[in-house]
């Protein structure tokens, strides 16, 4: 999965932040809700900006290669509950429990790939289409019932009606989303 950046939706209550992976050689999207500081972290990392001192997500980065251990890849696994649950393969074969948002900033600073789970992306992937005027349809992947379908497709419809091109450019000012 590519990472195609992080939306902060205004329009939400406490001004939801989304971060958006994208098939690398398919057309499924994964937004997956994550929390503000992790997004910053997701939007730095993107950018390939570097703070003065290490943040978390470098220092355990740091930390591991001090132990001699590297970050492989990142795997998101499952959909629990509407929580996404991710795993950090290591290079001595061991398998870390972590937060899928927190693996998506690893993954970005260690320049490794970010896998997911098939059944993962049929529950929770959507396709976007764009037509011949530039407008984005959605549509949902998963088998789900009609009545929520339509509601996480009119929550993205909404997320894709305030993207502007510039919130996935790799420029910006530090610290934004």
């Amino acid at each position: 999965m590519g990472v195609l950046g992080v939306r902060v939706r205004l329009n939400a209550p406490e001004h939801e932040v989304l971060v958006v992976l994208t098939e690398s050689d398919g057309e499924l999207s994964l937004p997956i809700v994550i929390g503000p500081h992790e997004g910053v972290a997701i939007a730095t990392a993107q950018a390939g900006m570097s703070l003065p001192r290490p943040g978390p997500h470098d220092l355990l980065l740091n930390c591991l290669g001090a132990a001699g251990v590297d970050l492989v890849q990142v795997s998101i696994i499952e959909l629990r509950e509407g929580t996404f649950i991710a795993e950090l393969v290591l290079s001595n074969g061991q398998r870390v429990d972590a937060r899928a948002s927190d693996a998506i900033a690893l993954a970005l600073r260690a320049q490794v790939g970010v896998w997911c789970a098939e059944p993962v992306l049929q529950a929770a992937a959507v396709v976007l289409d764009v037509d011949e005027d530039d407008h984005a349809h959605v549509r949902m992947v998963s088998e789900m019932g009609a009545a929520e379908a339509e509601e996480r497709v009119a929550e993205f419809r909404e997320f894709l009606d305030s993207v502007e091109p510039e919130d996935f450019s790799d420029q910006g000012e530090p610290g934004q989303p």
